[in-house]
């Protein structure tokens, strides 16, 4: 028997979604939404000397894999970098496409993904999981880019 698409650990993760509000200082912001649900997630993060993620806040307007998927994010962002949340996010897609299991970079670093594999089998759920992922990769890749004087 299949899993069910929502249960109670992801309802848990949506009502539960860490760092959630906007920074007052950010050093770079992004915001990515679905055309397909009209999910939106905003983020605002900054970076330290060595590029790691030391603040961050996020604003999460999404169904409830959406916000399940930015609870996970943002319980474990602090510290990645936006190499490493580009990784993420590349793989997070492959494997939400069915590309075989969890990849070990993501169950290392995002354990409780493995949470949204009934999702697998519902792409129009995969671009409101992703926003998360893909608005903290782009506000990361900003925050690395040399500011211009």
């Amino acid at each position: 028997m299949d899993a069910p698409l929502y249960n109670a650990e992801i309802l848990r993760l949506a009502a539960s979604i860490p760092h959630a509000g906007r920074l007052t200082a950010p050093q770079a912001s992004a915001q990515r939404s679905s055309p397909i649900c009209g999910s939106r997630v905003t983020v605002d993060l900054a970076l330290d000397a060595e590029g790691r993620v030391s603040a961050f806040g996020q604003e999460v307007r999404a169904c409830a894999l959406g916000q399940a998927s930015a609870s996970i994010l943002g319980r474990h962002i602090l510290g990645e970098t936006a190499q490493s949340l580009a990784e993420a996010r590349d793989l997070l897609k492959g494997w939400l496409k069915g590309e075989g299991d969890l990849p070990a970079p993501l169950a290392e670093r995002f354990p409780e993904l493995a949470l949204l594999h009934p999702a697998r089998a519902h792409p129009g759920r995969h671009p409101s999981i992703l926003l998360a992922f893909e608005a903290s990769a782009a506000a990361a890749a900003e925050a690395t880019q040399p500011v211009a004087v």
